[in-house]
């Protein structure tokens, strides 16, 4: 970082006719005189990406066991970034196990105490209840320095009602998410709808509005480029290469959902947002993880949730070759071709997770990049879905949150194996301290997982 002696605001902002443009961390909002280029307070950020129906654990545990971490065929796409990663196992979710008369329904269980390390109610009705969850604890503290407390995201829409696996509500399986133990957060998967709640809509939502804009071919950034002009001849060189990477990025998440707009032919409904959700899983999670990093770097968020799919999914990746549903693809019961089928899965899956933390890596952000100032789990309810077993979840680690793990990174290129069936709930302890939001207890939690540093 350079500092120079003019200083902007860190929350600057450009407006133009009902949008709302946050800039990223320049240079130039970097105090004159004071303390030392680099010694500002580093921002921290929570990430959570969620597979549904557990993993193939075989590709993913190293055999070598605990020790120097041996990236697995699952994770052949996060190779590339394996200094920066821990991998944790033997934490257990034991809320999602079914209590005595329960029966089946470990999805909506798996989902529903992920987060929150509490035992989801057995309910099809609105008498839903769980706890509150670990990323909404984060975000009542890092939310108080931004726009949006926090995101919570998925690839699919809540469409289902009633009961997804038997007995229980849907909105268990759907969100990971909750701000009280009776009120669970909704997942927005709609591309448009999460680029006008980071970006601003025009002030309306009648259908008929926003297509006359639209018809105009405004973009967002076309309303605020006088503001933008103006704003350029107050930056160093440096500040205007990383607003035009910016801005070049916040233009091309736009053009990429017109263009899944022009593509659906589906009525807009009289009072939603305009549907913009692409066709091709690829470019949905794509796009996803990009207005992701958007709302990172303008810091309009410091927390997201993502959820990857619902659980019980039933989408089929046909474009890598398997026809088959996710769900049914976890119940192989042994079959080697569901298994070489549900293998792809898995590693198409980290392929888009690998493309997210590519992303965040190579985006500045202060004196690093956003990599370097978030902590973003990777993992699932499940291990082995085939058997629906909650013990020895698949979770990994990636990132510095904001310098606060030994040297600045999660102690990284680890494989940890902490005592059997501990609660993954430590392990969220002690990620919150890391975050600066240190609390006592959290759901099922008996402690803290002392392994997210050296």
């Amino acid at each position: 970082m350079i500092v120079t002696r003019k200083h902007l605001p860190r929350r600057t902002f450009l407006r133009g006719l009902g949008v709302t443009l946050a800039l990223p961390m320049l240079d130039g909002m970097a105090p004159a005189f004071g303390r030392r280029a680099g010694a500002a307070e580093p921002v921290r950020r929570l990430g959570v990406v969620y597979v549904p129906n557990g993993m193939f654990m075989q590709n993913w545990t190293p055999s070598g066991g605990a020790g120097a971490l041996d990236v697995t065929e699952t994770l052949r796409p996060l190779a590339a970034h394996r200094d920066r990663m821990l991998m944790i196992s033997g934490l257990c979710s034991e809320e999602g196990i079914a209590r005595p008369g329960e029966g089946a329904g470990d999805h909506a269980r798996a989902a529903g105490a992920f987060l929150t390390g509490v035992h989801p109610k057995k309910t099809e009705g609105h008498d839903i209840r769980a706890g509150v969850s670990m990323d909404q604890i984060a975000a009542r503290v890092l939310g108080q320095e931004t726009q949006l407390a926090s995101l919570e995201l998925s690839l699919e829409s809540a469409d289902r009602a009633g009961s997804c696996d038997p007995g229980y509500s849907c909105a268990y399986a759907n969100t990971l998410c909750w701000s009280s133990p009776t009120t669970p957060l909704p997942m927005a998967s709609d591309p448009r709808a999460v680029f006008e709640r980071l970006f601003g809509t025009g002030g309306t939502t009648d259908p008929a509005a926003w297509l006359a804009a639209r018809r105009h071919d405004r973009s967002l950034l076309d309303m605020v480029t006088a503001k933008v002009a103006r704003l350029r001849k107050e930056l160093g060189p440096r500040d205007q290469v990383k607003l035009n990477e910016y801005l070049d990025a916040v233009r091309d998440v736009e053009r990429r959902i017109q263009m899944a707009e022009q593509q659906t032919a589906r009525e807009l409904p009289a009072m939603d947002q305009p549907a913009g959700v692409p066709d091709d899983f690829e470019a949905h999670a794509k796009l996803m993880f990009d207005l992701q990093v958007l709302a990172y770097q303008a810091d309009l968020t410091r927390v997201i949730t993502f959820m990857l799919g619902h659980e019980t999914s039933n989408r089929a990746y046909p474009e890598i070759g398997v026809p088959d549903a996710h769900h049914a693809l976890s119940h192989h019961g042994g079959d080697r071709v569901l298994i070489e089928r549900l293998k792809k899965v898995d590693h198409h899956l980290a392929e888009m997770f690998g493309y997210y933390i590519d992303r965040l890596a190579a985006t500045e952000d202060g004196d690093g990049t956003l990599l370097d100032s978030a902590m973003v789990m990777y993992g699932s309810g499940l291990s082995d879905g085939n058997r629906h077993n909650h013990h020895d979840l698949p979770t990994l680690l990636v990132g510095g949150a904001g310098g606060r793990l030994a040297g600045g990174r999660l102690a990284g290129g680890r494989h940890v194996e902490v005592a059997k069936d501990t609660p993954n709930t430590n392990l969220f302890l002690a990620m919150l301290d890391k975050l600066g939001v240190p609390i006592e207890t959290l759901g099922d939690s008996t402690g803290r997982v002392d392994a997210l540093s050296m």
